[in-house]
């Protein structure tokens, strides 16, 4: 699964969780899932920041000699 698909994911069920109604079990399975999405999501996230930080590194400078 790609970041956006967890987002999307995560968001459908923020939205169910929000809503209420909610068997119990089911509500507590659903905070469970969405538990482990976000932390999947901001690991990707973070991924994604050290990547770019990366690319905007200033090139090093060359050693004198």
């Amino acid at each position: 699964m790609n970041f956006e698909e967890g987002m999307r994911q995560l968001a459908e069920i923020a939205e169910k969780l929000e809503a209420g109604g909610l068997p119990l079990e089911e509500a507590v399975r659903l905070y469970g899932e969405g538990a482990k999405l976000a932390e999947s999501c901001q690991k990707e996230l973070e991924q994604a920041k050290l990547t770019v930080s990366e690319y905007t590194k200033p090139a090093a400078e060359p050693a004198n000699t």
